[in-house]
C-alpha cells in the first residue's frame, strides 16, 4: 500500500500528457488531495481562475497513476459549450467510440463498471449541471472509479469532498529566503527560464508576488515580462495600475479581479494589432494553425497574421506546439470580452463558420482520393472547431450544409454520436426540402443505422431518396438507397437488400462522378454475395472495386472491400490470401481512426488465425476486438450474421485450446492496449 492505494509497477493505460514545465510548490495540497482520494470517490478542487486548480489536479493524477490499473484519464471540458456533449467528451477522453443510440452517460457508466480508474474532469464550472449528473451516474454504477474535478464552484454531488485551492504564500515586506515562499520560487523559475543570467532584486520580487496575491497565473504572466523590463520596473508598473484601479480606496481587489488586472496589463502592453488579434483568435475552440487564423481573422485592419501572432507567442499570450496554437482559459475569456466590446463577435463567428464549411466541402470533394488520410487527420484535429461552428450556426443555412457535408466524419471516422446529435438538430431547424437537407437526411440515416436504430435509419433514408429522385440527384439517391440496402442486410432481408444495393449501384453509375459512393455500394454487394454463399461472385464484384479505389488512392471504401474479400477467400480455402486481405483492411481502418471497422476486421483476422491452426492467436485477437467493441457500444453493428460468425470462431478456437487456455489468451487481448495489439499484428510475418 502506498498513499492508501494498492500499488504495482506495470504500465497503465490513460491519456495523461507529459509535463511541459516544472511544478513549483503545493506539496501540502498534493498530499492532502491524495489522502482524500484514497478515502473518497469524488474530490473537487475549487478556487478562482488562474489559481492552479488544473496543474494541481494533473500533478496529483500523475502521482497516483500506478494506483489505478484501468488508467488515469483527463477530460478537458474548457472548450465544450454544449452540456449535451459532456458525456461524449468524457467517453472520447477514455478512448470510447460510442455508436449505439443509447444515452452516452449510461454507456459510459457501464463501461466503467468494474474498472479501477481515476478520471479528471477539468474545468466544470460552465457545465455544472451536466457534470453533476454525469458524476452521480458514474459514482452510482462504477464503485471503483474515483473522480477528481476542477471547477470554480462545487458540483453539488452527495459525498463530494471540496478542496479550496488558495493562492501561493507570499512574503511579507522585509528580507526573506526564496526557499520559504513558492510564489517567489515560481516567479524565479519562470523568469530564469527566459533570462538565465537574470539577477533580480528579491525585495521587488516579493513586492510583485504580494501585489498579485500569490495567484500563479498572474505571477507567470508577470515573469514573462523580464525579457523587456527589470523586475523593479514590472513591480512599479503593477503598483501604478493597481493604484488606478482602487482609486485610493483601502479595500483590496478580489483575487479574480487581481488576475484580470494582470491579464489586462499584459493586454495594454501590446500593440494595437496584437490586441486585435488576441480578441479575434478567441473565436477558435481548442487549437488552430496560422493558416486558418489568417483565413478567419485577417482583413484590412489586420492584413498579415503571422507577425503579430509570433509576437503573441513570444509574449506568452498564445502557446505554440507542433504548429498548433492555443490560449489559456482566462486569457481567452479576456479576449472574448474584448471581442464583444469591439462588436466583432458575430462577424468573427460567421467567418469562422464559413471557413470551416469551405474546408469541409473540400474534404468531402476529395474524400474518395489520395488525400483521404490527410483529411481524416484534419477532421480529428479540428473537431473542436467544427463543433463550435455547428453550435453557433444550427439555425443558419450554413449549419445545415456543414452538418451534412461532414458525413465522412460522422460515418467513416466513428463520430456517430455527435453526428446524430447535430444532424437531428439541423433537420429539425430546417424542414424545407433542398439539396443540403437531402444530404443531411442520408447522412442522418447512415448514422442512425450505425447506431442500430434501423427504424429511424430507414425513415430518414426514404425521405432522402424521395427528395433526391425528385431532383434527379443520382449521387444523393445512391447514398440514400445504399443505406436502405445496408439496413436490410443488417436485418437479414437478403432479397430486399439485393434489390436496393443494385439500385444504389445504378444511381452511382449514372451520377456525374461515379467514383463517389460506388465503391461503398460495391462492398455492400460483395457482403450480400458472401451471406448467400456466393463467394466467387463476391470476388468478381470486388475486382473492379479494388482497381477503382487503388487508381484514386482511396483507402476507406477499399478497406471494406478488402474485408469482404477476406471473407470470400477464407470460405474458398485461400487462407493465406484471406489473412493478407484482412491485414490490409486493418492497416487502412486503423490509419483513418475507424475503430468500429477495425474491430470487425479483428474478428475476421481471428477467423483466419483459426484456419492457420493458431487458435491462441485467434483468442488473443477476439479479446482485442472485444476491447474495441466494448468502447463502441454496438458489437458487430447489431448484425446477427456477424455475431454468429464471431461466435463460430470462438467455438472453434475453444475446441482446440480448451477453455482455460482460451480464456488466458483472450484475457491478454482484452487487457492490452489496442495500439499494442495492432502493432503486434503488423509485425507478424504473413504465413
Amino acid at each position: 500500500m502506498v498513499d492508501g492505494f494498492p500499488w504495482d509497477t506495470r504500465s497503465r493505460p490513460g491519456n495523461l500528457a507529459a509535463e511541459t514545465s516544472s511544478f513549483v510548490g503545493r506539496a501540502r495540497e498534493i498530499e492532502a488531495v491524495k489522502a482524500l482520494l484514497a478515502q473518497e470517490r469524488l474530490v473537487t478542487l475549487t478556487g478562482v481562475a488562474g489559481v492552479g486548480k488544473t496543474r494541481l489536479a494533473l500533478k496529483v493524477a500523475r502521482r497516483l497513476s500506478r494506483a489505478f490499473p484501468d488508467g488515469v484519464w483527463v477530460a478537458e471540458l474548457s472548450a465544450e459549450q454544449n452540456p449535451g456533449l459532456v458525456a461524449h467528451d468524457v467517453a472520447a477522453a477514455l478512448g470510447m467510440v460510442e455508436q449505439s443510440a443509447r444515452p452516452e452517460a449510461e454507456v459510459l457508466a457501464e463501461h466503467l463498471a468494474g474498472k479501477k480508474a481515476l478520471i479528471v474532469l477539468d474545468t466544470c464550472e460552465h457545465l455544472i449541471d451536466a457534470c453533476r449528473d454525469l458524476a452521480e451516474r458514474v459514482l452510482r454504477q462504477a464503485p471503483e472509479v474515483r473522480l477528481l474535478a476542477t471547477s470554480r464552484q462545487a458540483l453539488g454531488v452527495p459525498g463530494e469532498r471540496v478542496v479550496v485551492v488558495g493562492p501561493l504564500p507570499v512574503p511579507r515586506s522585509g528580507s526573506f529566503s526564496p526557499d520559504d515562499y513558492c510564489s517567489v520560487r515560481l516567479f524565479l523559475d519562470r523568469a530564469l527560464a527566459l533570462v538565465p543570467d537574470l539577477d533580480p532584486d528579491l525585495e521587488a520580487v516579493g513586492r510583485l508576488c504580494r501585489r498579485l496575491d500569490g495567484i500563479p497565473l498572474a505571477i507567470e504572466l508577470a515573469a514573462r515580462r523580464v525579457r523587456t523590463l527589470s523586475v523593479e520596473q514590472i513591480a512599479d508598473r503593477l503598483d501604478d495600475r493597481f493604484a488606478l484601479l482602487t482609486s485610493g480606496s483601502r479595500t483590496p481587489l478580489g483575487r479574480h479581479q487581481t488576475l484580470r488586472t494582470a491579464v489586462g496589463w499584459s493586454h495594454e502592453l501590446l500593440g494595437a494589432r496584437e490586441r486585435l488579434l488576441w480578441a479575434r483568435l478567441t473565436v477558435f475552440a481548442g487549437s488552430f494553425d496560422a493558416a486558418t487564423a489568417q483565413a478567419v481573422c485577417a482583413d484590412a485592419q489586420l492584413p498579415e497574421i503571422r507577425p503579430p501572432l509570433d509576437r503573441l507567442v513570444h509574449k506568452s499570450i498564445v502557446t505554440e506546439e507542433g504548429g498548433r496554437h492555443r490560449m489559456l482559459g482566462m486569457i481567452r475569456e479576456y479576449g472574448m470580452e474584448w471581442l464583444r466590446r469591439l462588436g466583432e463577435d458575430s462577424r468573427l463567428a460567421r467567418r469562422h463558420r464559413e471557413h470551416y464549411l469551405f474546408l469541409a466541402q473540400r474534404a468531402d470533394e476529395e474524400w474518395y482520393g489520395p488525400a483521404q488520410a490527410e483529411w481524416a487527420d484534419w477532421a480529428h484535429t479540428e473537431l473542436p472547431n467544427l463543433r463550435a461552428a455547428l453550435d453557433d450556426g444550427l439555425a443558419e443555412p450554413a449549419g445545415l450544409e456543414l452538418a451534412g457535408t461532414l458525413w465522412f466524419v460522422w460515418v467513416c471516422l466513428g463520430h456517430t454520436r455527435e453526428g446524430r446529435y447535430y444532424l437531428d438538430k439541423v433537420l429539425e431547424a430546417h424542414p424545407m426540402a433542398g439539396p443540403a437537407r437531402t444530404k443531411a437526411l442520408w447522412a442522418a440515416a447512415w448514422v442512425a443505422g450505425a447506431q442500430g436504430d434501423l427504424r429511424t435509419a430507414e425513415r430518414r433514408a426514404r425521405e432522402a431518396q424521395a427528395e433526391a429522385r425528385r431532383r434527379g440527384d443520382d449521387t444523393a439517391a445512391g447514398y440514400a438507397t445504399y443505406v436502405l440496402g445496408a439496413m436490410r442486410l443488417l436485418r437479414g432481408d437478403l432479397r430486399q437488400a439485393d434489390t436496393l444495393t443494385r439500385q444504389a449501384v445504378d444511381h452511382f453509375q449514372r451520377a456525374d462522378r461515379p467514383e463517389i459512393g460506388l465503391p461503398v455500394a460495391e462492398a455492400a454487394r460483395a457482403l450480400l454475395h458472401n451471406l448467400r454463399g456466393e463467394y466467387e461472385q463476391a470476388l468478381a464484384v470486388l475486382k473492379p472495386q479494388r482497381e477503382r479505389c487503388t487508381a484514386r488512392g482511396e483507402m476507406w471504401a477499399l478497406s471494406y472491400g478488402d474485408h469482404m474479400r477476406s471473407q470470400a477467400e477464407l470460405a474458398l480455402g485461400e487462407v493465406q490470401a484471406a489473412d493478407a486481405s484482412a491485414r490490409e483492411a486493418l492497416d487502412a481502418k486503423w490509419r483513418l481512426g475507424d475503430a468500429a471497422g477495425s474491430a470487425m476486421v479483428l474478428d475476421q483476422l481471428a477467423a483466419t488465425a483459426v484456419a492457420r491452426h493458431d487458435p491462441e492467436c485467434a483468442a488473443y485477437l477476439l479479446g482485442t476486438a472485444r476491447r474495441l467493441w466494448n468502447t463502441i457500444g454496438l458489437p458487430q453493428f447489431g448484425s446477427a450474421g456477424l455475431a454468429v460468425a464471431r461466435a463460430d470462431t470462438e467455438r472453434r478456437a475453444r475446441e482446440v485450446l480448451g477453455d482455460a487456455a482460451y480464456e488466458a489468451a483472450y484475457a491478454v487481448g482484452l487487457t492490452v492496449e489496442p495500439q499494442s495489439s495492432i502493432d503486434r499484428i503488423r509485425a507478424r510475418k504473413p504465413q
